[in-house]
């Protein structure tokens, strides 16, 4: 009876220790963790990274070491380490298998995270959506258009098809077309063109803009006006040079005429026959 206390004993003390030791490699590992992943994010706030990037880099540093904190508190206790990983490889590969489509997309948010082709705040077209980018999730990426719709994309979706980035270039040219009449001074047309442009502070002087003749149409000659302006100013220099050329067409007596044809009706005299 004795020997069987002393075991026990023995045993309770082994197994105490190694489940105490294990405990302790759990919870100060995981605090070190934890520490790791905050400093790490401190540090690419610092550095201006983009918040998007800041989260998801925290998150996959803190899983991935909590995983070998785990590994290494199970080894204190006595399990094979070794079998452990790889039931936990066989388990992942099944679960992978079975959610290929979110691995796609999560594959994907891990390019848009790295090569960046936009950021929070770009207004971009993207899976045929145009809108602001709003967040850049872990498989989402999240926008809102310009009517305030709030629309979610599969990253998946993002990458498979063309990024266009209004946003990512400081200037943009915009491209506008008026037609006169034939019977117009073509001069006179362009020197209004250009007036208006040159009043405009908005509009940049280098690149300079191109005002010229474009096109014989079938009832005008249309002229094209591209302007450069910065990229915030694009949509209220397009609205305000269109009304500017009406106003200043008008006042200047020049035509903007819109689609018409001519019918020319011949008389035909009919033959009398006996």
């Amino acid at each position: 009876m004795e020997e069987n206390l002393e075991l026990i004993q023995e045993l309770v003390v082994l197994y105490g220790v190694k489940i105490l030791m294990a405990l302790v490699i759990f919870i100060v590992g995981k605090w070190i963790v934890k520490k790791l992943s905050n400093v790490v994010e401190k540090l690419m706030q610092k550095n201006e990274v983009d918040p998007a990037i800041r989260n998801f880099a925290g998150s996959i540093i803190y899983y991935t070491l909590l995983v070998f904190v785990c590994i290494a508190a199970l080894g204190q206790l006595g399990i094979q380490t070794a079998s452990f990983v790889a039931i936990v490889g066989a388990a992942g590969l099944a679960v992978g298998l079975a959610l290929q489509g979110s691995l796609s997309n999560f594959a994907a948010g891990v390019l848009l995270l790295i090569f960046r082709p936009f950021k929070v705040g770009d207004f971009v077209e993207i899976a045929g959506t145009s809108g602001v980018i709003q967040s850049i999730q872990i498989f989402t990426t999240e926008l809102n258009t310009p009517d305030n719709k709030k629309v979610i994309v599969p990253n998946g979706g993002v990458i498979s098809g063309n990024i266009v980035n209004y946003s990512a270039n400081d200037t943009r040219r915009v491209d506008l077309v008026f037609g006169i009449g034939y019977s117009d001074d073509i001069d006179s047309a362009r020197k209004v063109i250009e007036g208006i442009l040159k009043a405009d502070k908005r509009v940049l002087e280098i690149p300079a803009a191109t005002v010229a003749v474009v096109e014989l149409a079938d009832s005008s000659v249309n002229f094209v006006c591209r302007p450069w302006v910065n990229t915030a100013d694009y949509w209220d220099v397009y609205f305000d040079l269109t009304e500017a050329v009406k106003k200043a067409f008008d006042n200047s007596g020049i035509s903007i005429p819109f689609p018409q044809q001519d019918v020319h009706m011949h008389q035909v005299e009919s033959a009398a026959y006996v």
